[in-house]
């Protein structure tokens, strides 16, 4: 039995699942996405990729700035819906707002919780060295990603996955997912589970500060920093051109043999020494450039020892 749902999600990882619900027979009646924003060259206004794909369906858009008001709260009740589907929304949902559906709001999440709750568990989840990650279902409360688990599927972290890479993997995962918790909540057979206490973590959002690569952690770790800030916001270091520093982000590395003072170049294929061990360089970015590969970027600026990355 298909249910009557409003979605609520904003970015590229949440369009997969407003697609599998659709496609599975759910009428989601309302889609709810941050308002658009200035973006690109000319700073016009840029639709969300949420509401992209929802206009595009013919789905009701609304770009609320609260959902405190007791107006949103009328608004949102109006919609009839039986639940509501959460995917990387970007804002808090007050509880008369959780308490609207009779069935409740359900929220995708991209970490094996209570491990990596809140904005970043993506990204912190390859930072800290993590050997897995995955998706999980919850039934929302007011708390920090702290309702009861529905359902969950389980992904390995390798040490070549960029945040990019395990975000592209886990999207499609996480819709096949919600879809699944959908059919067993139309059903009235989803069963839910309390989070446990021990291994609680936060995913803090990401600050521009801890950005820089630090040469004199080991290698794996400063692998694991490189890819967990892959695309963006992109760990940075500097290197000498024409006698000035320049800022380039490495985008993808791969461990390598080798040893020397940390950021020492120790070959000219972009072997990096770190405070144990080594990286060789495989993708890096230039300020204001595109994405290059290192043997790209070695043929208009070669890097030869003694030099040295700060």
């Amino acid at each position: 039995m298909p249910l009557r749902l409003i979605f609520m999600g904003t970015p590229d990882f949440a369009v997969p699942t407003l697609l599998e619900l659709v496609a599975h027979g759910h009428e989601v009646v309302a889609v709810y996405t941050r308002a658009p924003k200035p973006a690109g060259r000319g700073m016009k206004l840029q639709p969300t990729p949420v509401e992209q794909e929802a206009r595009r369906l013919g789905i009701p858009v609304l770009t609320p700035t609260t959902l405190k008001t007791p107006e949103a709260l009328e608004e949102f009740r109006a919609h009839n819906a039986d639940a509501a589907v959460v995917v990387a929304y970007g804002m808090i949902l007050p509880q008369a707002i959780l308490d609207a559906p009779p069935l409740g709001c359900f929220n995708l999440h991209a970490s094996l919780l209570p491990r990596w709750r809140g904005a970043a568990p993506i990204n912190r989840a390859i930072m800290a060295g993590d050997v897995e990650s995955g998706v999980m279902v919850m039934k929302m409360d007011v708390g920090l990603d702290t309702g009861d688990v529905a359902m969950a599927e389980r992904l390995a972290i390798t040490d070549t996955m960029t945040a990019a890479d395990l975000h592209d993997a886990l999207a499609p995962l996480g819709a096949d997912l919600m879809v699944r918790a959908m059919g067993g909540l139309a059903r009235g057979g989803l069963q839910l589970q309390k989070q446990g206490e021990d291994g609680v973590t936060y995913a803090a959002k990401i600050e521009k500060a801890e950005a820089r690569i630090d040469w004199s952690r080991p290698a794996r770790e400063v692998l694991r920093h490189i890819h967990g800030l892959s695309p963006f916001p992109g760990a940075w270091c500097e290197i000498a051109t024409d006698g000035e520093p320049a800022r380039i982000k490495i985008l993808r590395c791969e461990p390598a043999k080798g040893a020397g003072a940390p950021g020492e170049v120790l070959d000219d294929g972009l072997t990096i020494a770190c405070g144990d061990g080594a990286i060789r360089i495989l993708e890096l970015q230039r300020a204001g450039k595109a994405p290059m590969k290192a043997a790209d970027f070695l043929r208009g600026a070669p890097l030869k020892p003694p030099a040295r990355l700060g």
